[in-house]
């Protein structure tokens, strides 16, 4: 018999590693909601209660799949009309442009940060009959300043010329590849409608069990890095900078608490791994840069 651990590690965590594997299928079995978008949301509030050792109490990862599986099962029925139920195959979906309404619900409801972004070009692959979407995405300019001027003066990508595929999600239903189909056709779309594009940039979370295999399928390179930077949470749910600036005025922990003193917040204790930037060029081949060309960001 598999003796019962009482801490786990957040990178057998990321890892998929049998006993966080085991607690997340029981918790897909009992809440009846997606393995993959359930094992993303957990990942991302783990770190709260993480040990500055990188280690977390199995009770604290029992208690956290919990809790976001009953957040992402409400999240699911709050826009169920938008659900795809059924299966096709890859050749049967239709690639669109998805409307801001469609798109917002579902990456506010169902994407790991519960946001969209403002601003952006949504893309989906829709499914032949009830023309939901299965596959999607938003693509905005690149507002990284610090990515930005790393392309122009490694890359010769001038300022303003790359777009970010900020936002990404793709139902359980999806077949195999639909992320990386779908990242083809939104390169061939914007090179074509949108000539001062030159460069599609994305950022990839280690820390969330994402390695960028859907990225990589579609010939994007791995270029650069930037470090992480904590996790923030409000009363226990994450928060982006961006969220807490947009509901509170500012990102800067010590003047929310002094100037809410009502609320939690909250950093996460562990050590996190660092962002990778892939990109992909819209015209020609994209290089490959090897490792000891690959520049480190510093936020």
């Amino acid at each position: 018999m598999t003796p019962v651990v009482a801490r786990l590690s957040l990178d057998d965590c990321r890892r998929h590693a049998p006993d966080f594997a085991n607690l997340l299928a029981d918790a897909v079995r009992k809440y009846g909601i997606p393995s993959r978008a359930l094992s993303v949301r957990t990942l991302l509030h783990l770190p709260r209660t993480t040990r500055p050792d990188g280690t977390v109490g199995r009770k604290a990862v029992i208690g956290e799949l919990k809790r976001n599986a009953l957040r992402l099962r409400a999240d699911q029925r709050a826009i169920d009309s938008l659900v795809p139920k059924d299966r096709f195959e890859l050749p049967d979906l239709r690639f669109v442009r998805l409307g801001n309404n469609d798109a917002d619900q579902i990456f506010s409801r169902l994407h790991y940060l519960r946001s969209a972004r403002a601003g952006s070009v949504n893309f989906a692959l829709v499914d032949p009959v009830n023309r939901l979407p299965v596959t999607l995405c938003s693509v905005t300019p690149l507002e990284w300043m610090r990515v930005g001027r790393q392309l122009q003066s490694q890359f010769g990508v001038p300022l303003g010329a790359a777009w970010d595929v900020s936002r990404v999600y793709s139902f359980d239903v999806a077949p195999p590849n639909a992320i990386s189909f779908l990242l083809a056709k939104v390169r061939q779309v914007i090179r074509r409608e949108i000539p001062s594009v030159q460069l599609l940039t994305t950022a990839v979370d280690p820390n969330l069990g994402f390695v960028g295999a859907s990225y990589r399928a579609a010939n994007w390179q791995q270029w650069m890095s930037i470090e992480a930077r904590p996790y923030l949470y409000v009363d226990g749910v994450y928060a982006s900078p961006r969220q807490l600036r947009t509901r509170f005025g500012g990102a800067n922990l010590v003047e929310l608490r002094a100037a809410h003193p009502r609320g939690r917040f909250e950093q996460s204790r562990a050590k996190l791994l660092d962002s990778v930037i892939y990109c992909c060029r819209l015209r020609g081949e994209t290089e490959i840069v090897p490792e000891e060309g690959q520049r480190r960001l510093r936020r």
